[in-house]
């Protein structure tokens, strides 16, 4: 990985993050450096990206289906999914 988009218009790859993150305490720091995107946000991306330059980020990568879980529809969907197995 070199690098993280947040939200592309157009994507470079098809690859997605899906969201699990696990990070050091260093994390506080980090965030307090961060501004704002152009949504207003402090953007997790930021945080990942940080730590993808120091190469200090590792990842795994999910073989099987994944589906988003930001509306309660899609969550309803994603336990469904998971519960199916």
């Amino acid at each position: 990985i070199i690098e993280i988009e947040e939200k592309p218009k157009n994507p470079k790859s098809f690859y997605a993050v899906t969201g699990i993150y696990f990070f050091d305490a260093q994390v506080f720091e980090v965030i307090k450096t961060l501004k704002p995107s152009g949504r207003g946000e402090l953007e997790i991306t930021d945080v990942n990206n940080f730590y993808i330059k120091q190469g200090t980020m590792s990842y795994d990568m999910f073989q099987n289906n994944w589906t988003d879980a930001g509306t309660f529809e899609s969550l309803n969907m994603a336990n469904q999914l998971m519960f199916s197995k």
